[in-house]
């Protein structure tokens, strides 16, 4: 009934692919394998230059073509319906992100979407990070995890827009823009906090929503599980996480092995 339903929904109101534009799917199983990233899976990116205090991101696809594509058409054209194998995608990088998670047993991961501005929710009549991540979680959830989104951060004050920015631009554009809402903070110990937005380009928009949590949570880490080397337990700091479903191409090329560091009080690990 629903695919006969589909069908005439079809011919009623003409539906076509979000990434190469095949009639009569919204997302055709092509695009759908290049948005999960069916070739490699998530892997780490960074941009060149690298701002200072970006968290370790991992996105799942390069920002080209059919995942270019879908994504302005879910942010720029309206494509709600899109969300969720955006999110699904989004849940994949988070999973990376993580270090892949434990199902029901690991701590809860708390998915704090990049905001954007009031001036572009208004002019888009959405929030498409915001939606996007609402889909990952329950994509998460789906999976036996247990996530949720915290929206805890805003802007503090007027930010340009960042087309036609490059990346000492946007840096300077965005730096000291965010701050955690009130009583924010206390939320963001409750589980493990991984930083979320549809796109990376130059980073700067996720080095600076880092800044803005390292100035009210710490992530403590009472032990790293397997010590340091020698078999000496020690405790430090989690080093922030971010999660991404697409990055330029050139950030994939610049990837440098490690999935994730830890920051301790003897360095890195």
């Amino acid at each position: 009934m629903r695919g006969w339903w589909r069908e005439i929904a079809g011919l009623v109101l003409p539906v076509a692919c979000g990434g190469c534009g095949r009639p009569r799917t919204e997302l055709c199983a092509s695009c759908a394998a290049v948005l999960t990233g069916a070739d490699a899976g998530p892997r780490r990116v960074r941009p060149s230059p690298e701002p200072a205090g970006l968290p370790v991101v991992h996105a799942v696809a390069p920002y080209a073509d059919a995942v270019r594509e879908l994504l302005l058409a879910h942010k720029e054209r309206g494509a709600l319906t899109l969300a969720r194998p955006l999110g699904g995608a989004l849940a994949l990088a988070v999973q990376a992100a993580a270090g892949g998670g434990e199902g029901s047993s690991a701590a809860p991961l708390l998915l704090v979407p990049v905001p954007s501005s009031r001036r572009s929710v208004r002019a888009r009549g959405h929030d498409p990070t915001r939606r996007i991540a609402l889909a990952a979680a329950a994509r998460l959830r789906s999976l036996g995890g247990r996530a949720r989104v915290l929206p805890v951060l805003r802007q503090r004050r007027y930010v340009a827009d960042q087309a036609g920015l490059g990346a000492r631009g946007r840096l300077a554009n965005l730096t000291g823009a965010l701050e955690v809402v009130p009583g924010g903070g206390r939320l963001l110990g409750a589980g493990r906090v991984v930083l979320v937005d549809d796109l990376m380009t130059t980073g700067a928009s996720l080095a600076e929503a880092a800044r803005a949590l390292g100035a009210v949570h710490r992530p403590f880490i009472p032990e790293l599980p397997h010590g340091l080397p020698g078999g000496s337990a020690q405790r430090g700091f989690e080093q922030r996480v971010a999660a991404v479903i697409a990055s330029s191409p050139a950030s994939f090329e610049l990837n440098r092995n490690s999935s994730g560091t830890w920051i301790v009080a003897g360095g890195e690990r």
